[in-house]
């Protein structure tokens, strides 16, 4: 039976660069959501029409401070060759392959035995954004000879993909998920079964997304999804769950992972209390009902994490926290919250969302989140959902099923006795994904505290 650990983690996010830093403002409460008013050209691109004028940006800076230069990550030539997205998912790379023990020094050599048996996982929902607006708009300006040759290359989907692959010389399986805001989460998910079904050893996975752009939120805004209610205070703008709810925030961002089988993370001399947790379950469904709406009763959400659990043959009632995907909107808060009011014991259960600190990353957001749930597991510390004054009470919501402990405001510390964590995500299309972790345990005592998945 093969089982699947989580030993490296690279994170870019609204809260800054690196675990570390991540994980420091996220239990502290912060919030790296900002308004459009900040970003340079403000009235010259057009953001001060757009009607949601919160944002959460990856903050631009050293990285001494956390924040993003570029030039701290990749040389000049991949500066101008690589699309930002792809620019974030070579920096995360970077950085779990370090964490995780398997980089040589400082270069780019992976210490594995086979290429063969190491392969990469990693998709985004949107893309580069950025180089289809602009080529467009050379394109009907000036004409073909003003379209970049690297066009094509730079914008699609799985070429963040592609260039962990190249970069790191990995042969195994090469995959990219583009399942809009179950990216992330599905990468893992899938990830974890090309180990589970031996096409590898080792999977790089994850999702990643840079898609700040005035034609990107105008979009989401004339979709009415994002927020509008708290443009003069964009640090109140993200409440899942909350009654004031009206939307979420357009975030970026990426998130990758390291996933190997005990085995080889065993074999390979890795200390076992660097192993950030296992992965039990991974579950997924279709809602079947609308392109951008839930259903209701939260169907779809519920099937998924009924997969996740059954496949890791794991109790819902030891299921200590749940990191939900609720994104601030008014329906999906509602549809999630009554799936897992229909699983999980809201005595024992902690459920919160992250997206009140960082607004929601579209194809990043579970892979971002997947890291959150298993440094809750690690450290005990359970992130907070900020800007939760009244769980539930729109005029549409039924208040008495809003009955968990959300973390509001204020994380939660020392929760010792998390063995289980639940990560959902979904997106666009009526797709659902689920994933169960554990907390880490050894072989000897592996079927007295988490039975056999």
């Amino acid at each position: 039976m093969t089982r699947v650990v989580v030993t490296g983690i690279g994170i870019i996010s609204p809260l800054g660069v690196g675990l570390r830093h991540n994980w420091k403002r996220l239990i502290g409460g912060e919030s790296g959501i900002i308004s459009t008013s900040e970003l340079p050209y403000y009235v010259k691109d057009g953001w001060d029409k757009i009607p949601s004028k919160v944002i959460g940006k990856v903050p631009s800076g050293s990285i001494n401070e956390g924040k993003w230069d570029v030039n701290d990550h990749l040389v000049k030539s991949d500066t101008r060759r690589l699309a930002e997205f792809s620019q974030y998912a070579l920096a995360c790379t970077q950085e779990a392959f370090k964490d995780s023990g398997l980089l040589v020094e400082e270069g780019t050599e992976v210490k594995v035995d086979d290429k063969r048996r190491i392969g990469v996982a990693v998709g985004s929902g949107i893309g580069s954004f950025h180089d289809i607006y602009n080529n467009t708009t050379a394109f009907n300006e000036s004409g073909y000879k003003k379209v970049q040759p690297l066009f094509i290359p730079k914008l699609l989907n799985n070429m963040a993909a592609g260039n962990i692959s190249i970069k790191y010389d990995l042969k195994g399986p090469l995959h990219s998920v583009s399942t809009a805001c179950a990216t992330g989460l599905q990468s893992i998910g899938d990830a974890y079964n090309f180990i589970k079904m031996d096409y590898s050893d080792v999977m790089v996975c994850g999702g990643t997304e840079s898609s700040i752009h005035p034609l990107a939120l105008a979009g989401f805004a004339r979709a009415r999804s994002v927020v509008t209610g708290f443009n003069d205070d964009p640090k109140s703008a993200s409440r899942p769950f909350d009654k004031d709810r009206d939307g979420f925030v357009l975030s970026e961002g990426c998130g990758i992972v390291i996933l190997e089988s005990l085995e080889h993370a065993l074999k390979r001399g890795l200390s076992q209390d660097k192993i950030y947790g296992e992965v039990l379950g991974y579950g997924i469904s279709g809602d079947a009902h609308h392109i951008t709406a839930p259903r209701e009763d939260g169907e779809g959400a519920y099937n998924a994490m009924v997969q996740a659990l059954s496949r890791a043959q794991v109790d819902p009632a030891k299921v200590g926290y749940i990191n939900a995907h609720a994104t601030s909107t008014v329906i999906g808060d509602r549809a999630e919250n009554n799936a897992i009011a229909k699983i999980f014991n809201h005595e024992t259960t902690l459920v919160s969302s992250t997206k009140s600190s960082i607004g929601h990353l579209l194809g990043a957001a579970g892979a971002v989140e997947a890291i959150f749930t298993l440094n809750t597991l690690k450290t005990a510390q359970v992130p907070p959902t900020l800007n939760l004054e009244f769980p539930g009470g729109n005029s549409a919501d039924d208040p008495s099923q809003f009955k968990f402990d959300y973390v509001a405001k204020k994380a939660k510390l020392g929760v010792n006795d998390l063995n289980y964590a639940m990560c959902n995500s979904f997106g666009f299309g009526g797709v659902n994904s689920s994933i169960l972790f554990g907390k880490y345990k050894k072989e000897s005592d592996t079927r007295a505290t988490l039975g056999q998945h």
